[in-house]
C-alpha cells in the first residue's frame, strides 16, 4: 500500500487543504454585507479575522506535538472538522445576528482548523521531498496564497443569489469535504524511503544534498539561538508585510495619486505575487540554499521601502509593492524548509508551529503598529522608514545566522577528527 503513494499526490493533497484553509484571505468579502445587514463596523468585523490569525498562530504550536504523534491524515481530518465548524458556524452568526457567535465561530474554532491545516501537511512534504524541499512546501503553502483569487469570487457569486447565511452554510461544507478527501492521502513514507534514482544521483555527484545541521524535538529546538533567529526574521516580514496588505490601497492613492479604482485592481493583483512568490522563492532556495533567499529578501525590502515614499510614479510604485509582496509570500513557504535545513524532520511539524506563533504576533502588531504611527504623523512616510528600519535589523540577524550555522557545521567537521584523534593515541598507549 505504501508503494502505491505518490510524492506529487501527497503534494495535490497538501494543496487542497491549504487551498481551503486560505480562503480566509478572502474574508474582505464578507465586510459589506455584514456592515449592511447588521450595521457591525469594519473594525468590528475585522476583528474575526484578527481572531482567526491569532488562532491559526497559537493551535499551529498547541498542537503542532499532535500533528507529530497522529500523523498528517488524523490531523488534516481534525482541521476539515474545526474549520468546516468555524465557517458552517459562522452562518448560525449571522442568522442569529450574533457579533459574539461570529468571533467564536469564525475566530476561535475557525482559526484553530487553520493552524493545524497549515501545519499538517508540511513535515510529511518535507520527508517525501528530501531532493527539492523548497518546491514541495512551496506548492502547498502557495495554495494558501492564492486561494482568496478562487474562493473570494466563488463566495461573492453566493452572497449575491442566496444571502449570508446560506453562504456560510454551503462555503463550511465545501471546505469540509475537500479537506477530508484531501487528508485520505496523507501520510509519511516508509522508514528508509528515497525517491527513485536519489543514491545513485548523489553517489554520482549530479546533486549533492546538504545533510541538516542537527537532529533535535521541538523542546530542544527552542532552547536554540537559531531557532530564535528565525522567529525574529519571520515576525519582521509578517509585521512589515501584513500592515502594508492592510492599507496598500489608501498608501497608494496617497503617494502616486491613484484612483480608486485602479488602487483596488492593484490591491488584487497583489496576491498573485504573493502566491507566486511562496512558489518562486521557496523552489529558488533549493539552489541557493535558505539562507542567501532570508538574506535576499531583507536586501530588497530595505531598499523597496524606502524608496515607496518617493515613488510618485505610479507604475514604479507598483512594482515594488509586487516585489515586497512576493518576499512576503515567500518567507511563509521557505520557513518549513530551512527549519528542516537546521533542526531535522524529527519534529518538524511541532517546530514549525512554534515558529508560526511569530506569524500570530505580526497580525496584531503590525496593523497596530502602522496605525499608531500613521496617526501620530498622518502621512505614510515615516511608517515605510520604521519598516525600513526594522528590515536592517532582520538583515543583520540573517548575517548572524549564517555565522552561526558555519560555527556549528565547522565544529561538526573537527569533531569526527577529535574522535580519530583519541582513538590513535589510545591504540598507541595500548601498544606501548
Amino acid at each position: 500500500m505504501e508503494k502505491t503513494k505518490n510524492r506529487w499526490l501527497i503534494a495535490a493533497s497538501a494543496l487542497g487543504i491549504h487551498l481551503s484553509i486560505g480562503s480566509a484571505y478572502a474574508w474582505s468579502v464578507f465586510t459589506n454585507p455584514l456592515s449592511d445587514q447588521f450595521g457591525w463596523s469594519q473594525t468590528e468585523i475585522s476583528l474575526a479575522f484578527s481572531i482567526a490569525i491569532f488562532f491559526l498562530g497559537t493551535s499551529a504550536a498547541f498542537m503542532g506535538g499532535f500533528v507529530e504523534k497522529k500523523g498528517p491524515k488524523t490531523s488534516g481530518m481534525l482541521a476539515a472538522v474545526f474549520f468546516g465548524v468555524g465557517v458552517a458556524g459562522s452562518g448560525i452568526a449571522t442568522a442569529t445576528g450574533s457579533l459574539f457567535l461570529l468571533y467564536l465561530f469564525y475566530g476561535v474554532i475557525g482559526g484553530t482548523g487553520l493552524g493545524i491545516g497549515y501545519i499538517s501537511p508540511v513535515s510529511t512534504l518535507v520527508k517525501w521531498f528530501p531532493d527539492r524541499r523548497g518546491l514541495a512546501t512551496g506548492l502547498a503553502i502557495m495554495g494558501f496564497g492564492f486561494a482568496a483569487l478562487l474562493s473570494g469570487p466563488i463566495a461573492a457569486k453566493l452572497l449575491e443569489t442566496i444571502g449570508l447565511t446560506l453562504t456560510f452554510f454551503i462555503l463550511g461544507a465545501a471546505y469540509f469535504v475537500v479537506m477530508t478527501l484531501s487528508a485520505q492521502y496523507l501520510a509519511p513514507p516508509p522508514k528508509g524511503w528515497l525517491p527513485a534514482g536519489f543514491k545513485e544521483k548523489e553517489q554520482s555527484g549530479r546533486i549533492k544534498i546538504k545533510k541538516d545541521l542537527s537532529q533535535l524535538t521541538a523542546n530542544e529546538a527552542v532552547k536554540t539561538r537559531r531557532f530564535w533567529m528565525l522567529w525574529f526574521m519571520l515576525f519582521i516580514n509578517v509585521t512589515c508585510g501584513i500592515a502594508l496588505l492592510a492599507v496598500a490601497s489608501p498608501m497608494a492613492q496617497e503617494i502616486t495619486g491613484m484612483t480608486a479604482i485602479t488602487a483596488a485592481t492593484m490591491v488584487g493583483i497583489m496576491g498573485l505575487f504573493n502566491g507566486a512568490g511562496r512558489l518562486g522563492w521557496a523552489s529558488l532556495s533549493d539552489y541557493i540554499g535558505r539562507p542567501n533567499v532570508y538574506t535576499a529578501f531583507f536586501i530588497i525590502q530595505i531598499a523597496a521601502f524606502l524608496l515607496l515614499p518617493i515613488s510618485f510614479n505610479a507604475v514604479l510604485f507598483m512594482i515594488l509593492l509586487y516585489a515586497i509582496m512576493t518576499c512576503y509570500g515567500g518567507g511563509f513557504a521557505s520557513i518549513p524548509a530551512y527549519i528542516g535545513d537546521l533542526f531535522g524532520t524529527k519534529q518538524l511539524g511541532a517546530i514549525h508551529g512554534y515558529i508560526l506563533t511569530a506569524w500570530a504576533m505580526a497580525g496584531v502588531v503590525g496593523p497596530i503598529l502602522l496605525s499608531f504611527i500613521y496617526d501620530k504623523t498622518n502621512s505614510y512616510n515615516m511608517t515605510l522608514i520604521i519598516f525600513s528600519a526594522l528590515f536592517v535589523v532582520a538583515f543583520g540577524i540573517s548575517i548572524w545566522i549564517r555565522a552561526d550555522i558555519k560555527r556549528l557545521q565547522q565544529n561538526e567537521q573537527k569533531a569526527p577528527l577529535s574522535k580519530l584523534a583519541g582513538e590513535i593515541n589510545y591504540v598507541g598507549t595500548e601498544q606501548q
